[in-house]
């Protein structure tokens, strides 16, 4: 058996170490779920060596909570319990957030080189993005477990079935998994992290344009259309009505009458529009 051969077979990627070459188009979807798998691990192992980033990623949430909760103490225009109206509004906060931890993240293995040595290994193309990926949002998942928590603690309840508990949940981390390309994609056309700084200013906005803290009613009008149609006000408000939570007013607008309809709208095409665009930029870079 001939030395190229039998390197082929041992490594079940066929000549040239391109997955999937040689082997059938199977075992070629087998690598990029093994190749994948790889990358996830890397990201996890990540976060043992790095518990300080860990735990401020899972604090920060908790600390914005309760500092709108007794500090700040709003609730403006709000009739009912503020308590249920807010925590459902930073869960999708906390889902928005988390891009800032994704744009770091992708722009530090850049401009380390990790990349650049993934790109030279026998690699399905797109293993380090789909990793990325997956350990992001197991991350945004534990971080919306303590999030609950800490609204247990302080007074909030869901009414709801667990069914609609569990529709809250799919909501808030399809929202988190849409902010994921979008924090990629720019990650990657920024490419330093100073530039990402500059990009991060602009995800505050959308975090605070939104009814995660008040209701759109006690704004000017063409301000409180801006954040009626923002995709997070969306988010909050389907998943307040899924808790049974207290939704502030009644009302007002199509966009609030179909909140449920946009919270499912606005993260499938921003979705649809920032994942290809992140994969054609990383496969950019390896040529």
């Amino acid at each position: 058996m001939s030395t190229s051969t039998s390197t082929s077979t041992s490594t079940g990627k066929g000549a040239g170490g391109d997955p999937g070459t040689g082997v059938g188009a199977g075992t070629s979807v087998g690598w990029a779920v093994a190749d994948s798998w790889t990358m996830t691990r890397r990201e996890l192992a990540h976060w043992a060596r790095q518990p300080v980033q860990v735990f401020v990623g899972l604090a920060f949430p908790v600390m914005m909570l309760l500092m709108f909760n007794y500090l700040i103490g709003g609730g403006k225009g709000i009739a009912g319990n503020y308590v249920e109206f807010l925590v459902p509004g930073m869960f999708a906060l906390t889902m928005v957030f988390g891009l800032d931890a994704t744009m770091v993240a992708v722009t530090g293995d850049l401009n380390k080189g990790v990349v650049d040595r993934f790109r030279a290994m026998p690699m399905t193309n797109g293993a380090v993005l789909v990793g990325r990926s997956v350990a992001d949002m197991l991350q945004s998942f534990a971080s919306l477990l303590v999030m609950m928590g800490v609204g247990l603690a302080i007074g909030w309840r869901w009414h709801g079935s667990l069914a609609a508990v569990a529709g809250a949940v799919g909501l808030l981390m399809l929202l988190r998994f849409a902010m994921l390309w979008l924090g990629i994609y720019l990650a990657m056309v920024a490419g330093k992290p100073e530039l990402v700084m500059a990009v991060q200013i602009l995800v505050w906005p959308v975090g605070f344009l939104s009814n995660a803290f008040t209701v759109p009613q006690t704004m000017p009008d063409w301000l409180g259309a801006v954040v009626e149609w923002n995709p997070m006000s969306a988010t909050a408000a389907a998943v307040r009505d899924l808790f049974g939570n207290d939704p502030g007013v009644p009302d007002a607008s199509w966009a609030a009458d179909h909140a449920a309809l946009l919270a499912v709208l606005w993260p499938l095409v921003l979705a649809a529009l920032f994942a290809p665009l992140a994969i054609r930029r990383f496969t950019a870079l390896s040529k």
